[in-house]
Parts: C-alpha cells; sequence; structure tokens
C-alpha cells in the first residue's frame, strides 16, 4: 500500500503547469517572466492564488520589520517560491522551509526554471521535521 501525499493532485497540476511554462520558454528569463505565465497557466486550469504575498514574520508576538514574499499562495494550502538560476541551492530550500514556517503551511513547491530540465522539489514541513518529498 502506497502513502498518498498530502494535495498530491493540486501539486502535480501545479508542477504540470510549470513544465508547460518551461517547454514554451526555456531558461533564460528573468524569475518575473516565469512567474507571469506561470499565472496564465494556473488561470488556464482554474486553480486559484495569490501572488507576492507578504509573510509577517514574529519573534515573541513582535512583528518584526522585515519582510518576506512569497511568490504564490496556491488556495491557500501550497507555497511556490519560483527560481530562474543555474540550479537549486541549500539556500532556496530554507527560504521555502522559512516561509512554510511563517505561515504554518504545510506543503511548498521549489521551482527552478533557469535549468535546462525545470528542476522541482516539493516539500513538507510539520515544523517539527522538515523533509524533500
Amino acid at each position: 500500500m502506497t502513502k498518498k501525499l498530502l494535495y498530491y493532485e493540486l501539486t502535480w497540476k501545479i508542477i504540470g503547469a510549470a513544465l508547460e511554462v518551461h517547454k514554451i520558454l526555456g531558461p533564460g528569463f528573468l524569475e518575473a517572466v516565469y512567474e507571469d505565465a506561470l499565472c496564465i497557466e494556473l488561470d488556464r486550469c482554474n486553480i486559484k492564488y495569490q501572488r507576492q504575498v507578504e509573510l509577517k514574520i514574529n519573534y515573541k508576538k513582535t512583528t518584526l520589520k522585515p519582510r518576506y514574499r512569497a511568490d504564490l499562495f496556491i488556495e491557500d494550502k501550497i507555497i511556490v517560491d519560483n527560481k530562474a538560476t543555474t540550479g537549486l541551492t541549500d539556500v532556496d530550500k530554507a527560504q521555502l522551509f522559512n516561509y512554510l514556517k511563517a505561515t504554518k503551511m504545510k506543503v511548498g513547491l521549489l521551482i527552478n526554471f533557469g535549468t535546462k530540465s525545470l528542476e522541482w522539489k516539493r516539500f513538507i514541513c510539520d515544523y517539527y521535521f522538515n523533509s524533500e518529498e
């Protein structure tokens, strides 16, 4: 018996949309171009999202001044962090985990459009255990 991943179907729809964007645009554009194109694909798939969502970071009941912006919140379930680099790094992964912790969301996708083939990683965070699936 296989364990079904959290938000499995929605995750694969998002990855499919990203694959379509990468197939048409290929590598070499700025991150903002890929985000615009991905949003067009998400609209075509009837997937609801919010763009550039400001995250407030709290420390001992005080909201800190530095703010982060998550690229996409998908249906209030999944955070998508888009990249257009030569490869995903541990820093990219740590940033996504911080977004998940700050929002208390459990699933994140790190998508890199900057490589010859689309690079993506799915993460789950339960605030005590971080996992790359």
